[in-house]
């Protein structure tokens, strides 16, 4: 019944909520699909109660995703309708819902119907669009790729590109769909490129908030880009030094493209590019010469062509071709015009400084360099002078100059004319340099260095800036090499920005430097010196290194490991290290942690480690062109941390000393304990009384205080031993208890006159000797049971026995009366329950409990005031 009753219940609710939600309530826009919206602007939606409903327009409440919206953007249109306007916002992607609160599951159950509004952003036009077609082969592809500019603006939601191209006045339209996000790039496939023929070409943008086109018409040679010139060979001629032909093949066929080049050329030793007027080269030529060149001096020439139509893109620019012009006639020209080009590279040693001269050929040589002759003046004092043998792999000088000395320098070119002018430079004293320029700075254009610097203002009086230098240096230079260790270009004195026109190496580290030249005018000669330095590092690409660092633990603790490794060669950075990243895990977990640290660190040390725990650990080496992993090094924490094990050792030993003491404390407090334990007191025999106890030699009556003999005597027959009639007292054999040791007899308070015992050797013993046992003696009466004893003197009875101490024992069956009784005394024992101890008029008589045996032999009484019994386990016999 219950389950039935929530089972009905669950049914109501789910046909009520159901009912209610696509039924009762709707909103207008209505879409089974997300809205989209547009940034920017208010957007409407109303809420309608359907009919049946059993809500009111009072109890709809709007809400954006979860939060409530503000009653004053509600607007009541009728009983059944409510609006709300909102504003669009960049970040608004949410649910747009119509809600009713839930008063009553039976009656008005919650309902809820939601619209989903997506924000978003129309189009842009795209901006500046270009398509271009390359060559292929002998042909132009009829591939147009095609670029433009979407504009910054994002749109937030789904825009679609398409490029459309078609020949106008054709049926056959060609369109490619860009499927890149905020599309910059696109390729449409024409099939075959329309050779001569006018081509339309344009993109369109669409979203759900509109759509933009742009578009572009052209001929079709517009489009196409040819290939750079074919086979560029530049040729001298003998009897022209001032001119170079160039000459080339046509890339395509001009039934395809018809073609117009252009030539630009320049001096080796020169970064500017001189080009031939497009006007020289217009027209389907394959030559050309140049003109107006200085003798026996290299040029590079290079080539590229262009559409006829001019409108349409330029080819790449052909590799470098470079030719040296012909050597002038020495009647035309003379000796070189212009000196040759000196400079200096100074590496400090401990005491002086090295000093490599390295110059190049005039460039104007008007001729072959045979040799140059070298000047070297140091401070006045040495005078040097070599003549070189012109060689473009050694032209290179290297000398020792002190750094407290200066030096002049000077050189002359020779061809087979004369001599060349004086290249001259100073090399100061190394705490006489010169100011250098200030901020300089480098970047990449083009795969070469732009470098850029600021001029050194005011300049030093009387000098005058002559010019820049720039040096590149490659870092690390070769041992062994014979080309020139730098190169080194000019540039004039009102120039801060420059590219380097050099060939430098990808991957290869440079220094570059740029030093300000000046001159002054001591006499007629304009001397040249160079300024301070200043040299950054540069790389004109960069690349990931080719070897990782190589990792090792130095030190490893409980909780920490210190880690160094090696900086790797120059030669295997390939750019510049931004940072190294340290990975470490532990053993095979692979879990790998990273600890990351700047460039010029070389040692780490991790922390928080696991103790007595292995790690694998590597250093990963990074540029901006990428990373590269060192080799694995593992290692093990230890278990103990510093100073634990020191503390443990002398916790132990302090602990093991107090022990020590206390033991040593306790032994000296208990040392009398301790000696019994270890070394028990044993009774001398030699020192008891028995030993000097004669039958002839009474023994004083004082008892010992030490120790007291004890005789226990028991009852017989109910009977007191204190009754008169009793005269003697029958002594039975083999009934004495030892119960307490004793030094000797001479001890016992029952004999009241005791004697000396006397030691003998009895014919029937077993061979016992005085040494090993302690004889003990017992006077024995001469009456038995009531017999009047005679007057004769008491006997003496002698036994050997192993036992310590004497016992007295009184036979139960004969008991001799006494006058006065014996007293009975026993050392630290009570009376046993069932001991009798009457009183007698002489004293006490103490009985102990004992067996019955069988009498012992019949003996003379002894006086009753001297009877004592004296027990005897073993060797009794009487007297």
């Amino acid at each position: 019944m219950g389950s039935s009753h929530h089972l009905l219940v669950f049914l109501m609710f789910l046909h009520y909520a159901v009912g209610f939600t696509n039924n009762c309530v709707k909103i207008l826009p209505d879409s089974s699909s997300s809205i989209v919206v547009e940034v920017g602007k208010n957007f409407t939606a109303t809420c309608h109660l359907l009919e049946g409903c059993a809500y009111t327009s009072d109890d709809i409440e709007w809400r954006l995703g979860n939060d409530s919206i503000a009653k004053q953007s509600y607007h009541r249109i009728n009983e059944t309708s409510v609006s709300v306007t909102i504003n669009i916002s960049s970040d608004m992607n949410a649910w747009l819902k119509c809600t009713a609160p839930k008063e009553s599951l039976s009656y008005k159950p919650k309902i809820i119907y939601g619209i989903f509004l997506r924000a978003g952003y129309p189009p842009l036009k795209p901006k500046n669009l270009s398509c271009i077609a390359v060559q292929e082969d002998k042909d132009i592809s009829p591939n147009l790729s095609c670029s433009w500019d979407p504009g910054s603006r994002n749109p937030l939601i789904d825009t679609t590109y398409t490029v459309y191209a078609n020949v106008p006045g054709t049926v056959l339209t060609h369109k490619a769909d860009c499927k890149q996000h905020l599309a910059r790039f696109c390729v449409v496939n024409l099939e075959t490129f329309p050779i001569h023929m006018v081509l339309k070409v344009w993109v369109e943008v669409k979203n759900a908030l509109g759509s933009e086109r742009s578009e572009l018409q052209s001929d079709s040679s517009y489009f196409a880009k040819p290939n750079p010139p074919l086979n560029v060979q530049v040729l001298t001629e003998d009897k022209f030094p001032t001119s170079l032909v160039v000459t080339w093949k046509h890339p395509i066929d001009r039934t395809i493209l018809k073609l117009s080049y252009a030539i630009r050329y320049r001096k080796v030793t020169s970064n500017v590019w001189i080009e031939v007027p497009e006007s020289f080269t217009r027209g389907y030529i394959e030559s050309f010469r140049l003109q107006s060149l200085e003798p026996y001096t290299q040029y590079v020439v290079q080539m590229r062509c262009i559409g006829e139509s001019n409108s349409s893109y330029w080819s790449n620019w052909s590799p470098s071709v470079t030719e040296r012009t012909t050597e002038a006639s020495h009647l035309i020209f003379s000796e070189p015009a212009s000196a040759p080009d000196l400079w200096r590279i100074i590496r400090p040693t401990s005491n002086s400084r090295n000093v490599t001269l390295i110059w190049k050929a005039p460039v104007k040589a008007n001729g072959k360099i045979r040799f140059y002759n070298l000047s070297i003046n140091q401070n006045n004092e040495k005078f040097e002078s070599h003549n070189i043998t012109a060689d473009n792999l050694s032209q290179m000088y290297s000398m020792e100059l002190p750094a407290g000395k200066m030096a002049s320098i000077e050189i002359t070119a020779y061809n087979s004319a004369g001599e060349s002018p004086k290249a001259t430079l100073s090399i100061p004293r190394s705490d006489k340099e010169l100011p250098g320029v200030k901020d300089m700075s480098w970047s990449v254009r083009d795969e070469k260095l732009q470098v850029k610097w600021t001029a050194v203002l005011p300049l030093p009086h009387p000098l005058k800036l002559s010019e820049y230098l720039l040096e590149w240096v490659k870092i690390p230079q070769s041992v062994h090499q014979k080309e020139l260790p730098a190169g080194w270009q000019r540039v004039p004195k009102n120039v801060t920005v420059t590219t380097l026109n050099a060939g430098l190496e990808k991957f290869k580290r440079y220094n570059i430097s740029v030093y300000p030249i000046y001159k002054y005018q001591p006499g007629h000669v304009w001397h040249f010196q160079p300024g301070r330095p200043v040299t950054r590092p540069a790389y004109v690409q960069q690349g990931p290194p080719k070897e990782g660092p190589t990792v090792t633990v130095t030190k490893s603790k409980k909780n920490s490991a210190e880690l160094t490794w090696e900086e790797t060669p120059l030669d295997s950075h390939q750019g510049f290290i931004i940072h190294y990243t340290i990975f470490y895990a532990i053993g095979n977990t692979k879990q790998w942690k990273s600890e990351t640290v700047g460039p010029n660190v070389h040692s780490y040390v991790l922390t928080d480690l696991a103790s007595e725990t292995d790690y694998v650990v590597y250093v990963m080496a990074s540029t901006e062109a990428g990373s590269v992993k060192g080799t694995d090094c593992t290692f093990k924490t230890m278990k103990y941390g510093d100073g634990e094990v020191e503390v443990i050792v002398v916790v132990v030993c302090l602990s093991f000393l107090f022990l020590t003491v206390f033991i040593i404390m306790i032994c000296l407090r208990k040392r009398e304990v301790i000696k019994k334990l270890l070394w028990p007191q044993v009774p001398d025999p030699s020192d008891s009384s028995i030993a000097h106890w004669s039958p002839d030699f009474p023994i004083k009556a004082d008892l010992p205080k030490e120790d007291v003999s004890v005789v226990e005597v028991d009852v017989f027959d109910g009977k007191s031993l204190c009754e008169e009639d009793k005269g003697v007292l029958p002594l039975k054999k083999d009934k004495y208890l030892s119960e307490e040791h004793s030094s000797g007899i001479g001890g016992s308070s029952c004999m009241s006159s005791p004697r000396h015992s006397v030691s003998d050797s009895d014919e029937g013993d077993s061979g016992q000797t005085t040494s090993s046992t302690v004889q003990y003696s017992t006077v024995l009466g001469s009456g038995y049971k009531g017999q009047t004893p005679s007057h004769q003197p008491p006997a003496f009875a002698r036994s050997e026995s192993t036992q310590p101490l004497l016992d007295c024992e009184e036979h139960p069956d004969h008991l001799n009366e006494s006058q006065s009784r014996s007293s009975y005394f026993r050392r630290g024992r009570e009376l046993e329950p069932g001991v009798l101890a009457p009183e007698c008029d002489g004293g006490s008589l103490t009985f102990c409990p004992v067996q019955e045996e069988e009498p012992s032999p019949v003996a003379e009484e002894p006086p009753a005031s001297a009877l004592c019994y004296m027990p005897q386990k073993s060797g009794y016999r009487p007297q």
